[in-house]
């Protein structure tokens, strides 16, 4: 019950909270049980094909071949993955974090996981688009090659200065060392 409870907490607070300002303010108790409710479909829209694609992924892809690409000695081509991936994906910045781990899990090197991250964050393909078309090609190319190096470089610094406890309990948490 206790595990179930701590598991569950984050939304009973915010159900909490959503009780409590329905009754203190009505009005805006029913706003944020709205919004807290629109906010639910969309991860429930969003999180199940991810799902889906990350059991592909883990069925399909070899360990020994996400290493060949993304591992400690995957170099240029790895980054070059990562930006891609990170790049051309789609939906929230939530849904990057499982691709994440399942990525740890594969034996991905850190970086390259926070090139991924970064890339999905700041680089992806339809927010360059509208960039573009609302503030210019210029303003985008501009935007673009600033992070390109900015995050390969936040990312080699976070790998350096992590401990390797800190490390090993990342990948333990992905689910890579049991």
């Amino acid at each position: 019950m206790k595990k179930t409870l701590k598991r569950y907490r984050v939304f009973l607070i915010i159900a909490a909270i959503n009780l409590g300002l329905l009754f203190l303010n009505p009005g805006i108790g029913v706003k944020s049980f709205k919004i807290s409710g629109d906010n639910l479909i969309e991860m429930l829209m969003v999180i199940p094909p991810i799902f889906i694609l990350l059991g592909l992924l883990d069925v399909w892809v070899q360990r020994e071949t996400m290493i060949k690409l993304m591992g400690e000695k995957s170099g240029f081509l790895g980054v070059t993955i990562a930006f891609l991936l990170g790049s051309a994906a789609a939906g929230p910045l939530y849904a990057a974090f499982p691709i994440a781990g399942v990525l740890l899990k594969k034996g991905s090197k850190f970086s390259n996981i926070l090139i991924f991250i970064g890339a999905w964050s700041t680089t992806k393909i339809p927010m360059l688009l509208f960039e573009a078309s609302s503030m210019g090609w210029k303003f985008m190319f501009t935007r673009f090659i600033i992070d390109m190096p900015l995050i390969v470089l936040i990312a080699y610094i976070i790998e350096k200065t992590i401990t390797s406890q800190e490390k090993e309990l990342i990948y333990e948490k992905a689910g890579m060392i049991e």
